[in-house]
């Protein structure tokens, strides 16, 4: 069964449109955002990205730089024959800020079942209270 919207000629892919934003959001035309989930719990900061049909060999880069993780990572058409598709082709890209004390160095990548998890260790802080003492001078 077809919804009334897809009936209706001319009207843009709801869901589309509020998973992209706003038109002309978009800084870089032809990039698409990656949906994430993000935990931080037990001394370590994880990333879990969505990434299906991305070979995590040849599509995907993962960097840390200044505190900031960043996902690139590329899925290409592999049908040349007119279709219709709700895919998204193309380069995809995501950038969030590590917890602060996070040890990006020290991140680990794994990827199953087209989702990437990034596991970047994160020291517990210390919640001990010090008490400074004040010189009479």
């Amino acid at each position: 069964m077809t919804s009334m919207l897809e009936r209706l000629p001319g009207w843009p892919d709801l869901f589309g449109w509020v998973e992209t934003g706003l038109p002309g959001a978009h800084v870089t035309p032809g990039l698409h955002g990656i949906r994430i989930e993000e935990h931080l719990g037990g001394g370590t900061y994880v990333v879990r990205a969505e990434l299906p049909g991305v070979d995590p060999d040849k599509g995907v880069e993962i960097t840390v730089e200044e505190g900031l993780l960043t996902l690139r990572a590329e899925r290409t058409e592999q049908t040349t024959e007119k279709h219709r598709t709700e895919f998204r082709y193309g380069t995809f890209a995501r950038a969030v800020r590590l917890p602060a004390g996070a040890r990006g160095d020290e991140a680990t990548a794994e990827y199953e079942d087209g989702v990437l998890t990034i596991t970047v260790p994160v020291p517990e802080a210390k919640t001990g209270t010090r008490a400074i003492p004040v010189r009479h001078v």
